[in-house]
């Protein structure tokens, strides 16, 4: 498989050089929960990290489950949840690979997509549409790293640059249902920025 390997993840949280960590809950979270958008269901949250989006869901009633490429990352995740007295179900998982046993009703990407090499986006997507219900809904932040005049600066990563016109060509219509622009833009400490959307399934067309 293309991209960094299990190893290169475990490192980062071994030697704590995870800065697209924001150190607490993401603000659009916050921001969707506050005006009802997101209200308490069954939620998966790939590419969970130190959790700080799965603590809070947990703790305002929704039923998470939460996965991660790197052990590291899930035993920080599980320690954590024991210390706050919360539950959520944390696996280590490829999502590449991994099936879900049942569907969600909510799915939090926020930052697995763009820690995936870029050749493996089309295969993840998919999954997200396979893992959601035919009701249900992908709360999607697409990362926004690429600097202006910068040439090929999408395969720069981990994280990836997420263009939204690939991620066009990555969701679908034929499969998703897209908002209509603009969307709206969240500033990250590093001084990046994400896209968020909300996307839905359609049934349009047929999944490979």
């Amino acid at each position: 498989m293309s991209g960094p390997t299990l190893e290169f993840w475990n490192e980062r949280y071994r030697s704590h050089t995870t800065g697209w960590d924001r150190g607490g809950v993401h603000p659009q979270l916050l921001r969707c929960l506050a005006s009802g958008e997101l209200q308490p269901c069954r939620i998966l949250v790939p590419g969970c990290g130190a959790g700080h989006e799965v603590l809070h869901l947990a703790a305002a009633g929704f039923e998470v489950t939460a996965l991660d490429y790197a052990q590291q990352a899930v035993d920080l995740l599980r320690h954590r949840l024991r210390g706050h007295g919360l539950q959520a179900e944390v696996l280590q998982a490829d999502v590449r690979q991994w099936d879900a046993p049942q569907a969600f009703d909510v799915i939090w990407e926020q930052t697995c997509l763009c820690a995936l090499y870029p050749d493996d986006w089309a295969l993840y997507a998919r999954r997200l549409h396979r893992w959601l219900q035919p009701q249900g809904r992908l709360f999607a932040l697409f990362m926004q790293t690429a600097k202006p005049g910068a040439e090929e600066g999408w395969i720069q990563g981990p994280p990836y640059h997420c263009d939204i016109l690939a991620m066009r060509a990555v969701f679908p219509s034929t499969l998703w249902q897209w908002p209509k622009p603009p969307y709206p833009r969240v500033p990250h400490p590093g001084g990046s920025a994400e896209l968020a959307l909300v996307l839905a399934p359609s049934r349009i067309g047929a999944m490979d």
